[in-house]
């Protein structure tokens, strides 16, 4: 019996179904966007890009952040979404797409969980962000995010 409660103790993963709440901050930048103003409308553009970010999630980890956004924004203002992965150091990923909305008290935004590797294989789920107001001019955003991750029964979870 102790033999049995030692290798118990001994393994790192539990073979379980499970729901994780992750919460995180994140810092993004873009990479590589394009905007376009419309013909004969002040201030409407149709925006599409590439952006890289860091996230710092609260149980220490840390994952880079991939993502594709665009936005249709009249004077800076309006609907966005876009296509998100974050990859922690370990390989593991949590892919999302995202639709969020720019306004003038601030941004906030939801995610669908569609995929993930390592620990979130065949993940599931939902989540969401807020912008938090920084003084940076740069272009670099800090935001506020969650994710409430399923894994299905077999997966390792930690």
């Amino acid at each position: 019996m102790l033999v049995g409660a030692a290798a118990l103790c001994a393994m790192p993963t539990a073979l379980l179904a499970a729901e994780q709440n992750l919460e995180f901050k994140f810092v993004i930048m873009p990479t590589d966007l394009k905007v376009v103003q419309a013909p004969n409308i002040d201030g409407q553009v149709l925006s599409a890009g590439k952006y890289f970010g860091v996230a710092f999630f609260k149980d220490g980890r840390v994952a880079v952040k991939d993502f594709i956004g665009a936005g249709d924004l009249k004077n800076g203002l309006g609907p966005v979404r876009g296509y998100s992965t974050y990859t922690f150091e370990d390989g593991s990923s949590i892919t999302a797409s995202y639709v969020g909305e720019l306004k003038a008290t601030g941004a906030h935004g939801d995610y669908t969980i569609l995929s993930g590797t390592g620990l979130y294989d065949k993940a599931t789920g939902t989540g969401s962000w807020d912008a938090v107001p920084t003084k940076w001019t740069d272009g670099a955003v800090l935001m506020t995010g969650q994710f409430q991750v399923k894994t299905p029964e077999g997966v390792a979870t930690k």
